[in-house]
């Protein structure tokens, strides 16, 4: 049986088709395309109706190979969301989760609302860009779209009404909203009337592996294919690749590396207290009723700014010819907190990290391999604090990290994880979001009894590779180094 995953990230996506044989999972990436967003004037937006033509590409391809998918299932990134009107048109394109129209608006609602009442009742850590905080923004405005607004879609849940024309909204992703209740297990109506949302666009939340209803059969026409069930699955792109985590063991720490670097562990319940919150820790769904409290964490963004930056001043380099440059740089000669809000919006990153530099007293890097290695052991050294706070926070110890997501490509940082949490690194598998989607298929369709059993499937058949930890004395010095600067002490 063959099914479909799309996989959207922050920078790409792909349609991946999946075989179940033997009890081993093969996928064949069969149709690759960038997610570049568009500024018009001083806004920043999603090319929704892009990414959905290339979608539909997916499909075709799929068609054009001899393939039928038996379902398929869509994931994308958090917090970004369109709304619809009475008509079920979208109304105007989606945001990009870095666009400064939340600025200042986390503060404004917090001061209204207080940190302990907001997290109290989601317990979603405080990011400028969060959902709710887009959405007061818009009313804070005045725009007209959220006064039109008639169903509130998160981007998956948009991508598949377009498919099916069923308009759900996913748990795993809702979570993310900071307007969702775990306790109460809906949307918080309570706190959509302090903010003065309307409560009747937040639809039906479904767990991962729901049947969403089929193909369009206007799809089916234009694109010569079969009507195809279409499942829920873990729909926030994190969900997914911590559901494809190879860990035998209940207790797990994870980093799911990408664009973003999100860091934690499973949980039964939500972790909703005084020092959660303290920690700026989160609380968003997983596959069966699980939690994934966890940490976000700045990640690959900052170097794939800095190439882009690079790539216009006409120094084109690889990814690897990066890395090769990093490796061959001094050590520890500049370090930066990865988090800090210097290095969130798109632009002149390079110059951002030389700026962070001087403001700590460092000498900013200058070469572009001083430029990369600062960038590296920087996410290599916040890894390690924030695996530290998993610990203490969950008070469990973890024996080492499990690193999935097309991140791990990266040997070099992957060895420096190692290095910097003074414990293993098993990373592995690349492509994890897209695994976890197709396993929440094979769940939801009985070809796999549990989460549990595709684990197992997913450690036998992608390679897992062990990074030991090395130099310690020099990374444990450097650890103290950064927690200085950063003032994490």
């Amino acid at each position: 049986m063959t099914i479909l995953a799309y996989d959207l990230g922050a920078s790409s996506g792909r349609a991946v088709l999946g075989r179940l044989k033997d009890n081993r999972m093969e996928v064949e990436e069969i149709h690759r395309f960038p997610n570049d967003p568009v500024k018009i004037g001083e806004r920043l937006h999603w090319d929704l109706l892009r990414l959905f033509h290339e979608m539909k590409q997916g499909l075709l391809k799929a068609r054009l190979a001899g393939e039928t998918p038996a379902s398929l299932g869509i994931d994308t990134w958090a917090v970004d969301f369109g709304l619809l009107g009475r008509t079920g048109e979208l109304l105007g394109n989606p945001y990009h989760y870095r666009d400064w129209h939340t600025e200042g608006e986390m503060e404004r609602v917090l001061a209204e609302l207080t940190p302990e009442y907001l997290f109290g009742r989601t317990g979603i850590q405080f990011l400028t860009f969060n959902t709710i905080f887009q959405l007061t923004a818009m009313k804070r405005a005045g725009n007209p779209v959220l006064e039109q607004a008639d169903k509130f879609l998160m981007i998956p849940d948009l991508l598949r009404y377009y498919l099916t024309g069923e308009a759900f909204n996913e748990f795993s992703n809702a979570t993310t909203t900071q307007l969702y209740n775990p306790l109460l297990g809906g949307w918080d109506a309570e706190l959509l009337g302090k903010l003065g949302l309307p409560a009747s666009m937040f639809g039906t939340v479904v767990d991962p592996g729901t049947p969403a209803g089929q193909l369009r059969s206007s799809i089916g026409t234009e694109l010569g294919v079969p009507s195809i069930p279409v499942v829920a699955v873990a729909e926030h792109d994190t969900g997914s690749a911590v559901a494809a985590v190879p860990a035998l063991d209940r207790s797990f720490a994870y980093l799911s590396c990408g664009t973003w670097s999100l860091m934690g562990t499973e949980v039964d319940k939500p972790v909703i207290n005084e020092l959660a919150q303290k920690l700026n820790f989160t609380n968003e769904g997983g596959v069966g009723k699980t939690y994934r409290l966890l940490k976000n964490i700045m990640g690959l963004w900052i170097l794939q700014e800095a190439k882009r930056e690079l790539d216009r001043a006409g120094q084109e380099y690889s990814f690897p010819q990066l890395v090769k440059l990093a490796e061959d740089a001094p050590p520890f000669a500049a370090l930066i907190d990865p988090d800090d809000v210097l290095f969130l919006h798109a632009g002149d990153m390079v110059s951002r990290i030389r700026q962070y530099c001087r403001r700590t007293g460092q000498q900013p890097p200058e070469g572009v391999g001083a430029v990369v290695r600062c960038i590296l052991e920087s996410l290599a050294l916040k890894y390690r604090y924030v695996f530290e706070l998993t610990e203490q926070l969950s008070g469990q110890s973890f024996g080492g990290l499990h690193m999935v997501g097309g991140g791990i490509q990266n040997a070099l940082l992957c060895q420096w994880s190692a290095n910097a949490i003074g414990k293993p690194v098993w990373a592995g598998p690349t492509e994890g979001s897209a695994i976890g989607n197709l396993a929440v298929q094979w769940i939801a369709s009985g070809e796999l009894a549990s989460i549990g059993e595709a684990r197992r499937v997913i450690r036998d058949s992608f390679p897992v590779t062990v990074y030991e930890p090395q130099d310690g004395p020099a990374w444990e010095e450097a650890y103290g180094r950064f927690r200085r600067l950063a003032g994490l002490e």
